[in-house]
């Protein structure tokens, strides 16, 4: 008797706990949605007199907005009003996939469905609870430094950013949680106040709750804020609530779903607040539910796919590997041949741009002749899996400085003096070190082009780095080789070594159409990862910069 009790009790807490479930996160969303229905039919069988006491105030377009209001306060929303985007669900699961692991991605996917059927604020938690219950915050504040400001800048209404670009005072109120945005508004945006439903934690993680507070109201945090004062400028987007926000306002405007649709809608790169150079994340799409599907159902193919990918280059020969890596979707571009060496006993020095770690491989592919490496940083992984011969450098300008020279006896060096990987169109500040050790140099032009994957990563694991990029559908590589610097303009014909640096960093800019910058490994690490990209132990200096 006690065992058949025993086998029935926690059926029944199951039971519970499913019935709770469905009248909190259902029942109460379809009673609302009713409710909604039936206030409808209230307002248009009262139309007449809910127009003369309880009117929605219809506001103007912001396109009617004039933008010279620099001793003004603007407020607004960032979601469907600063970005275009309506659902925020794509950024939630950045949160998920780069912070919390492809697991925590797959749930918040399977969620969807029912997020479909769920009211904004059931939505909310539900995204809530799945993205960050569990998460350090330490691992969302980096997701929020290094991998949202790139899908927020590619979504930005340009009409809404150049009104607040123009305010003198900028508020967001958003009941998004603030963890997700504050950073972005404040870094990029100079916005001067930043209001968002906070998220409870217990120590130094998530819990996965929203505070006490509770979702953020946007009309009752602005009351709160300004108090008798209102604000000059509101925008917000055609809902109800919005109208209620921005009619605190002097002025109000609103954005149409028609005004997000349009390409003048997106703010072109060269307007960006400040450049796009560094950011970090594996995802090369924005993941809607959608394109976060295909991911997944892609998955089981690219992963085979990019074994495949690898073991040709390490077995075959290069015009084979090139056959088969072709039709398996690769997609190589060479420009330009390789120049003739000159009758000395030293080999050539290959300077190439830094997109992966897979230059020099494709750059060996593309002439079809082995060359030898040289990289600061190399997991043990990508050393045995690497078809050519790769050597580690230290860091020390001497001991570097004899070893590259000793290679050079020996054949063919690539290097790649930016010391680490940029993803965006622009290059990093050349180390001078190369200039000094050969005359024959040939400046080479390498670019990818990825859709679904980057191959690179300043958090992540390093070595999964190749298997990433080529886990991509359709990976391309371009790989423009220049002519050979002439003689008079290298050390050997009186120019300094930092003149030769900079020389070739301008010549390849402008080959790929890339800017110029004077940033460094130091100055990307310190940004993505809130380090230096160096690792002490008690033998060396191990650097993280690929």
């Amino acid at each position: 008797m006690t065992f058949a009790v025993k086998n029935t009790v926690f059926p029944m807490i199951l039971l519970k706990l499913a019935e709770w479930f469905v009248y909190k996160l259902l029942a109460n969303s379809c009673y609302k949605a009713a409710m909604k229905v039936k206030n409808s039919r209230i307002f248009f069988k009262n139309s007449s007199s809910f127009r003369t006491s309880h009117q929605i105030p219809i506001y103007p377009n912001i396109s009617k907005c004039n933008n010279s209001r620099k001793s003004e306060t603007v407020v607004c929303d960032i979601q469907s009003t600063l970005l275009r985007s309506e659902s925020f669900f794509p950024y939630f699961m950045l949160i998920a996939f780069e912070g919390g692991g492809i697991l925590r991605a797959l749930f918040l996917l399977l969620s969807s469905p029912l997020l479909f059927v769920l009211d904004f604020e059931a939505k909310l938690r539900v995204m809530v609870f799945i993205s960050f219950c569990g998460m350090k915050i330490k691992d969302v504040e980096c997701v929020g430094r290094a991998v949202l400001p790139k899908f927020y800048l590619e979504n930005l209404n340009v009409r809404v950013y150049e009104l607040m670009k123009s305010a003198g005072e900028r508020m967001v109120f958003t009941s998004v949680p603030r963890v997700m945005v504050e950073g972005f508004l404040k870094d990029y945006l100079s916005v001067d106040c930043v209001k968002g439903t906070e998220l409870h934690c217990f120590g130094n993680y998530f819990s996965g709750f929203v505070s006490s507070s509770g979702i953020l109201s946007k009309h009752r945090s602005l009351m709160e804020v300004v108090g008798d004062k209102k604000p000059d400028i509101g925008i917000g987007n055609s809902s109800f609530h919005d109208h209620l926000f921005i009619s605190l306002c002097k002025e109000a405007y609103v954005v149409n779903k028609e005004d997000t649709t349009t390409t003048s809608s997106i703010l072109p790169r060269e307007k960006y607040p400040k450049p796009l150079i560094f950011h970090d994340g594996r995802l090369a799409f924005l993941p809607t539910p959608l394109a976060t599907l295909a991911m997944f159902m892609w998955l089981p193919i690219g992963i085979p796919l990019a074994i495949f990918r690898i073991l040709i280059g390490i077995c075959l020969p290069y015009k084979v590997a090139v056959l088969l890596g072709k039709l398996s979707g690769i997609r190589l571009r060479v420009k330009g041949t390789d120049p003739p060496r000159s009758e000395n006993d030293k080999g050539v020095l290959y300077v190439c741009t830094h997109r992966t770690l897979l230059d020099p491989v494709f750059l060996s592919t593309s002439l079809g002749k082995p060359l030898t490496a040289v990289t600061y940083s190399l997991s043990k992984m990508s050393e045995i899996l690497a078809p050519i011969k790769t050597v580690r450098l230290t860091r020390s300008r001497q001991k570097d400085g004899e070893a590259m020279q000793r290679l050079l006896s020996e054949g063919d060096l690539v290097v790649c003096p930016e010391g680490t990987t940029c993803r965006e169109p622009y290059l990093l500040r050349f180390s001078s070190l190369f200039a000094e050790l050969a005359d024959e140099i040939v400046p080479v032009a390498m670019n990818t082009n990825v859709s679904m994957f980057y191959g690179t990563t300043a958090s992540g694991l390093k070595c999964l780095d190749p298997i990433f990029f080529l886990m991509n559908p359709r990976p391309c590589y371009t790989v423009e080789i220049l002519g050979k610097l002439p003689k008079e303009l290298t050390c050997a014909g009186g120019k300094s070594s930092h003149e030769v640096a900079n020389y070739i960093q301008r010549q390849l800019g402008a080959a790929l159409g890339f800017e110029c910058t004077n940033l460094t490994r130091r100055d990307k690490y310190l940004m993505l990862a809130g380090n230096e990209g160096v690792v002490e132990d008690h033998n060396s200096t191990i650097n993280t910069s690929n």
